[in-house]
Parts: structure tokens; C-alpha cells; sequence
């Protein structure tokens, strides 16, 4: 890491609270997910995983990455997620030891699909061709 930057602090990699942290926040959204607990008629049977959480210094803010295992359409679950975010926030706050529940913000996470497109490229007939 560089030092003197301006900026500093944004590029520090997060400390080990804030991963213990994130990773008990992302453990109890999974159970969450896993229980359907919803009336969200649009979250009751869907199956989202938590692929990562990542939260600020200051354990205000949570980015949330979901992702729906066999379909790239999470993007549509994010305002029921939204919706649903006083829910998830009053559950955090009763699980987690924390002053506050933090703001989460749910993001689609895209990687796996975008890694089963590049595993498809490599395997075409053009780019194998290419290759060999």
C-alpha cells in the first residue's frame, strides 16, 4: 500500500473487526434467506445467497452482494430488498452486539456470471482454435 495518498484511508485494507463483523452480518442474512421469512410476496420463495458483506470503519454501512445460484436475475430482487431492509436491520440489531444496526445497501453480484461467460468464451471453437 502507498502511503500519502490523498484519500488515505479509503484504500487501507478493512480491519480484523470489520471482517469478524461482516462475516457475522453475512451469516445471519444467509439464515435469514435460508428461512424465507418474508411477506414480500417477491422474496418469499427466492433463493438469495450472500456472497459477500462489506462494512465502512465506522460499522455504519454495509454494502450486501446477493447472488441467485442458477440465475443471473437478482438485479430484480434489490427493491424487495430494499422494501425489506427495516426487517433485516431489526434482526441484525437482535443477533449481533452492535450500538446499532448498520444501513445495509444490497448490490447484485455479478462475478459468478461473469466468470461462466469468460469459462464459455475459453471454450469456444474460435478461441480454442486460437489457442492451440
Amino acid at each position: 500500500m502507498k502511503h500519502g495518498r490523498s484519500g488515505a484511508g479509503k484504500d487501507r485494507a478493512p480491519s480484523q473487526r470489520q471482517l469478524r463483523v461482516a462475516e457475522e452480518i453475512r451469516h445471519v442474512l444467509a439464515g435469514l434467506f435460508a428461512r424465507h421469512d418474508f411477506r414480500d410476496p417477491d422474496l418469499a420463495d427466492a433463493q438469495i445467497t450472500v456472497t459477500e458483506v462489506r462494512i465502512t470503519p465506522d460499522l455504519r454501512h454495509a454494502a450486501v452482494y446477493v447472488a441467485r445460484l442458477g440465475r443471473s436475475d437478482v438485479a430484480a430482487l434489490l427493491p424487495a430488498l430494499k422494501r425489506a431492509n427495516p426487517f433485516l436491520r431489526a434482526q441484525l440489531a437482535q443477533a449481533l452486539r452492535l450500538k446499532f444496526a448498520p444501513e445495509l445497501a444490497f448490490q447484485a453480484d455479478t462475478s459468478l456470471d461473469y466468470a461462466m461467460h469468460v469459462d464459455e468464451l475459453l471454450h469456444s471453437p474460435e478461441v480454442r482454435r486460437d489457442l492451440g
